[in-house]
């Protein structure tokens, strides 16, 4: 049975490679697939072939492997051929530095490399099957694909599509560089100012919300958030935004954090981190967290 016929005029061994990898998965499946590969005045014609009738979930994931395969050719005559252009006419105000990180990381989320899953990861992976999607539908009309005509009549709406991800990914670094910068100028004001405490718990409740001790264990809480009474009862003011004002104001030599997995925002966690580094330290088995996890078991 033939699966698919592939023409090509350039040698492309991702071609190849791609379908090798195809063969080998199938035959996991105890499915058979053969290749035949016939060059005529430069021109490849890649047959694959079947031993026999194949379910449609199997045709499916062929046909989206066979994607994958154009997919990524498409994305690196993009990234070799346009997409640093796209960046410095679209994002002339930025940086060379900054253009070459972006391109790599744009590489990273074309090619399905990233780790990170947020919603512009999700929005990015939805682009993308959108686009295996279009390749896949022109290769069920006929099980026959051209892959340098796809690449010339359909280049600019794909290329358009691979802008539009790439747009996400200048959208996610411009607000991890800002965050960045938000996080020196907290370290600096940190680091100049002289602390007015040595020693600070923050034991997290059960509910979320932060008690403040001092290294004796006594309840500080109103005394540390005494210079933001403003901030504290404003109705617009979020308590972690209130915690890490008062953490820079009043600038601890050590700061201990009890129970953090009842941090609602993980995020905080991460600024306190970064802020304070070595300074930060946390615990889970002290009295003060015996307490807290106990009162919940009573629940």
């Amino acid at each position: 049975m033939l699966l698919l016929t592939m023409v090509y005029s350039k040698e492309r061994e991702c071609i190849i490679q791609g379908i090798r990898d195809l063969k080998e998965y199938f035959k996991n499946k105890n499915v058979l697939i053969g290749i035949y590969e016939n060059i005529e005045k430069g021109t490849h014609f890649l047959k694959v072939f079947c031993d026999g009738e194949i379910n449609n979930k199997l045709m499916n994931i062929f046909n989206m492997c066979v994607s994958n395969i154009i997919y990524n050719i498409l994305v690196d005559e993009f990234y070799e051929k346009d997409a640093m252009l796209f960046l410095s006419d679209t994002y002339f105000f930025l940086k060379y530095e900054d253009l070459e990180k972006i391109g790599e990381k744009s590489m990273e989320v074309l090619k399905g490399r990233s780790t990170i899953i947020d919603e512009n990861s999700i929005y990015c992976i939805n682009k993308k099957n959108d686009i295996l999607d279009k390749i896949s539908d022109c290769m069920a009309e006929n099980k026959e694909i051209n892959v340098d005509g796809f690449i010339t009549f359909r280049k600019k709406e794909i290329f358009n599509d691979l802008e539009v991800i790439v747009d996400k990914v200048v959208e996610k670094y411009m607000v991890e560089k800002e965050y960045d910068e938000f996080i020196k100028l907290l370290k600096y004001f940190v680091d100049i100012q002289e602390s007015k405490i040595d020693y600070v718990n923050i034991i997290i409740d059960n509910d979320g919300s932060y008690i403040i001790k001092n290294k004796k264990g006594e309840e500080i809480t109103d005394n540390f958030f005494r210079d933001l009474t403003e901030l504290r009862y404003g109705s617009d003011t979020h308590s972690d935004d209130i915690l890490i004002s008062a953490l820079i104001t009043n600038s601890p030599e050590k700061v201990v954090i009890h129970c953090v997995e009842n941090c609602k925002n993980t995020e905080l966690i991460d600024t306190i981190k970064k802020v304070f580094t070595h300074k930060v330290q946390f615990c889970n088995n002290c009295s003060i967290c015996k307490t807290i996890k106990n009162s919940l078991n009573r629940v």
